[in-house]
């Protein structure tokens, strides 16, 4: 199975320099509505079967139009929705730096517990458990080969491909996943394979590898 991890487009909250966190009501302006509507063109290769999204409207708002032109399915899932920033939402980035939290956020992240908020680590377990179990339900209801789209937020997303390049939660803040950009990681029974990060164009998916030949030639001998 492949999922498509999109971020969401450009928010008001973007532009401001403020941590938006859950606050109700942050909208994509208008440079992420343009975004959203370019997704479109951008998967007009890829055949999608559902959508699972989180359920602040700055995903929803993104999803609307790739929504529209394949009428998919959509599951609204909370397990992918932005970090709880706690006490710091809705605090300008410019004022954080100087938290004594922020250095440990960029260095280790896997300690960061946001104050009155929640942890990073548990961002990443709830996110890649929500990945994961989707992954297996839509291979159950379409089959091997189907490919889905899921739309979260920036440190969301990269909690998630941490975990599918098999690599600590501490060198997430190496990965960076900018608006509207696009990942893909594929999901089979042994482990996942990340074919792309942070892709701002054209979506191609990977061409499936040849089977492997038979130890030893097709006799065996």
């Amino acid at each position: 199975m492949t999922v498509i991890l999109i971020r969401h487009g450009r928010s008001t909250a973007n532009t401001s320099g403020v941590l938006a966190g859950r606050t109700e009501g942050v909208a994509l302006d208008d440079t992420g509505r343009a975004q959203a509507a370019d997704l479109v063109g951008r998967l007009a290769e890829v055949e999608l079967v559902e959508a699972v999204r989180s359920p602040l409207l700055r995903c929803e708002q993104t999803l609307a139009p790739l929504l529209a032109a394949h009428d998919l399915r959509t599951t609204v899932d909370e397990r992918l929705i932005e970090v709880d920033y706690g006490s710091w939402t809705g605090r300008a980035i410019s004022d954080l730096l100087a938290e004594p939290l922020w250095k440990v956020v960029q260095q280790q992240p896997s300690a960061a517990v946001f104050p009155g908020g929640e942890g990073l680590a548990e961002v990443q377990s709830r996110a890649v458990a929500a990945i994961r179990e989707h992954d297996r339900r839509i291979t159950d209801e379409h089959g091997p080969g189907a490919v889905w789209v899921a739309c979260s937020h920036g440190d969301v997303i990269k909690s998630v491909v941490a975990d599918a390049l098999g690599t600590h939660l501490d060198q997430f803040q190496r990965i960076f996943v900018s608006p509207a950009s696009v990942t893909i990681v594929g999901y089979g029974p042994a482990r996942p394979a990340v074919h792309c990060v942070n892709s701002t164009g054209t979506v191609r998916l990977p061409k499936q590898p040849p089977k492997e030949a038979t130890v030893g030639g097709e006799s065996g001998a």
